[in-house]
């Protein structure tokens, strides 16, 4: 009987170590990358030649380089489930979205101040605009000790940076409470 290919055992052409094993490691390391770039630019060729007849046009780089576009601030979804905190984040996004003003609750060109935004979000409610003014002064009141009113606080600002945070930390304020 003739043993199967599969089951005869054969013993390797030469026996010893490899060739590379009295190699450093930086040696070896060198000898793949070589043995890679050859590999690689056979297939760069190879590349070449298989994708020369097909005709392409050039790209537009305006058509595929975009950056966003300026739409304005994004929409959060409403995070918080109580009222008071629930306004405080939509005067938030009011105050993003509008603008900020100090001076006035509304100005001509339709940025609203801090009270402003929260009037505008409470819907007529006075009585949830008056917990949402009383959240916000506390927030304001554990960061700035020295502060009055917010009116007073959204006046002494040259920019709206420090408001609107405050009318956002406000709104956490307000969930923390359970407001």
């Amino acid at each position: 009987m003739c043993p199967s290919p599969a089951t005869t055992a054969t013993a390797p052409a030469t026996a010893g170590t490899p060739p590379w094993a009295d190699l450093t490691l930086d040696a070896r390391l060198a000898l793949i990358d070589a043995a890679m770039t050859v590999r690689l630019d056979a297939a760069k060729v190879a590349y070449e030649v298989n994708t020369a007849h097909i005709e392409t046009e050039p790209v537009n780089l305006a058509d595929v380089i975009t950056g966003p576009l300026d739409t304005g601030p994004v929409l959060v979804p409403q995070l918080y489930p109580t009222p008071v905190a629930a306004l405080l984040q939509r005067a938030h996004q009011r105050l993003l979205t509008d603008g900020w003003c100090s001076g006035t609750l509304v100005d001509e060109n339709g940025a609203v101040c801090m009270l402003g935004a929260i009037r505008a979000e409470a819907g007529g409610d006075r009585g949830l605009e008056a917990d949402a003014a009383a959240v916000l002064l506390d927030a304001i009141r554990r960061r700035f000790a020295n502060v009055d009113t917010v009116p007073s606080f959204n006046d002494a600002h040259g920019s709206g940076r420090v408001p609107i945070r405050m009318v956002d930390q406000a709104a956490g304020l307000a969930d923390a409470y359970g407001m």
